[in-house]
């Protein structure tokens, strides 16, 4: 479907600008953000720490690249044993 298509290339877009405007922010300024957004994809490019969440219990925090392999993360994300 086109239209669909069309959606997805306007919403990657989108979150592409918001992960610039973050950081430009956060570079410019000094400014420490607390990020809870659901676009994993972002969240692994902009953070220098994640802190991932399972029903509001903390599974993980760490690197991007540490909570991405952590296996309470790849369990409850991804419904896949690691």
């Amino acid at each position: 479907d086109p239209r669909r298509d069309h959606r997805e290339v306007a919403l990657h877009h989108e979150v592409d600008e918001l992960a610039q405007t973050i950081r430009r922010g956060r570079d410019e300024y000094n400014l420490t953000v607390l990020l809870v957004e659901h676009h994993m994809g972002m969240v692994m490019r902009i953070s220098d720490k994640v802190v991932a969440l399972d029903f509001g219990r903390v599974i993980a925090d760490g690197t991007p690249a540490e909570v991405q392999a952590n296996e309470d993360v790849i369990r409850a994300y991804l419904g896949v044993e690691s």
